[in-house]
């Protein structure tokens, strides 16, 4: 029975010096990101300190600004745990390469999304599946 060649293709690492900046921005979102979720945990806090409210108008005002706090927070928890993946793919040396494929994440994505888990391709796909 011949062997077949199916190994992959080795992909050169990315430059050291584009990892240092990568997770130079990621620490700064990450730091962001943080000081946004106390900010919100401050608001929210105040509305639920508040006073009494006194008609069904205030009632709806603060059900609605507790509502945006909470979806607020809960997306900027999401981006949060995206931006320490990435920080630990970084140091485990598997930063900048696509989740789905394993082709290299264009240098321009990373930049743009430095938490970019999938190459432009396989995320477009995903999103097709995902309407």
């Amino acid at each position: 029975m011949a062997a077949t060649s199916s190994k992959k293709k080795k992909i050169p690492p990315i430059d050291q010096e584009f990892l240092d900046k990568m997770e130079n921005a990621l620490s700064v979102l990450k730091t962001e990101i943080v000081n946004n979720l106390i900010a919100s945990s401050e608001d929210f806090k105040e509305i639920m300190d508040g006073e009494e409210p006194k008609d069904l108008a205030d009632i709806a005002s603060d059900d609605i600004d507790r509502k945006m706090i909470e979806a607020i927070g809960s997306a900027e928890l999401k981006r949060l745990k995206a931006i320490e993946s990435a920080i630990t793919r970084i140091k485990q040396g598997k930063y900048g390469h696509c989740i789905k494929c394993g082709k290299r994440i264009p240098q321009d994505r990373l930049i743009a999304i430095p938490y970019a888990l999938m190459c432009i391709e396989c995320k477009s796909e995903e999103e097709r599946r995902n309407r």
